[in-house]
Order: structure tokens, then C-alpha cells, then sequence
């Protein structure tokens, strides 16, 4: 879909959480206090904080699944801040693919789900992540809140 307006971002983790929902071998890799399974599905709380035209605080769960190759990720993301000088909260639903390298997730505003200046909001982004990085990650969001 086309939308008439774009904001762009950065954001960073602020936190995150993951924990075992199920196994399906029985295999898989301890790192920290996480277990990553070979073939089988985590939860992971996170917190995102994001900096520029979209600026403020995101709080996601994420469902997580492994496999040995793309396996599919899904979330909602409770948003709360500006975009483009809109003040509010909205909801993103995340839809995508994770492998043991990327991340590729479109993010799609929830209709009907934001406050104040986001409550009529509909946009979506989409982002591809390869890798970690210190300096966060960029998000375009193409929206209208007419």
C-alpha cells in the first residue's frame, strides 16, 4: 500500500528476555542464561527505544521459532512517542523470517489500536537486519493518520 507520508528512525535494544516455549529434538544451545533451540519456539520481551522522526519507547513479544534455515517470527509492539511531531501510542504487528544471521520483519500498524495523535494511524516498514550493530538500526515508516 501507498502512503503519503515516510519518517525515518534508528532504534536500539534496551532490553531483552528470551525463554524456552518448546523443544522439539531436545537440542539446542545454552548462551548466558538463554536456551536457543535447534528446531523449536522462544519468547522474547523486549524493549526498543528509538531516536530520530519516530521518537520514543517500544515494548514487544515476540514469538521466536528456529530452524535450520529462515523460520518465521512474530510480535506485537505497543508504541509510545511521536511520529512526525504525532504524539501517542499505537500497535505494530511484526510478520517475518529470522535464520541464525538476519532478521527480515514487516511492521504494520494495528487500525483501531492507537491514542492521541496515533489513533488513526495506519503505515507500515519494512526491516532487514544482518548482524549486530552498536550504532541501533534504521526503520522508514510510511504512514497517514487522516
Amino acid at each position: 500500500m501507498s502512503y503519503p507520508h515516510k519518517a525515518t528512525s534508528t532504534f536500539n535494544v534496551t532490553s531483552w528476555s528470551e525463554n524456552l516455549v518448546t523443544d522439539i529434538d531436545g537440542t539446542g544451545t545454552t548462551a548466558g542464561d538463554a536456551y536457543y533451540p535447534d528446531r523449536g519456539v522462544t519468547r522474547a520481551d523486549v524493549t526498543y527505544a528509538y531516536t530520530g522522526e519516530i521518537e520514543g519507547t517500544g515494548t514487544v513479544a515476540y514469538l521466536i521459532s528456529y530452524k535450520s534455515d529462515a523460520a518465521p517470527v512474530l510480535a506485537f509492539e505497543r508504541f509510545e512517542g511521536s511520529i512526525a511531531g504525532h504524539e501517542g501510542t499505537c500497535l505494530f504487528r511484526h510478520v517475518g523470517t529470522q535464520d541464525k544471521g538476519s532478521v527480515s520483519v514487516r511492521l504494520e500498524a494495528v487500525p483501531g489500536m492507537g491514542t492521541g495523535g496515533l489513533e488513526t494511524l495506519r503505515g507500515e516498514a519494512d526491516v532487514a537486519i544482518n548482524g549486530h550493530s552498536e550504532d541501533g538500526y534504521p526503520l522508514t515508516l510510511s504512514f497517514d493518520v487522516s
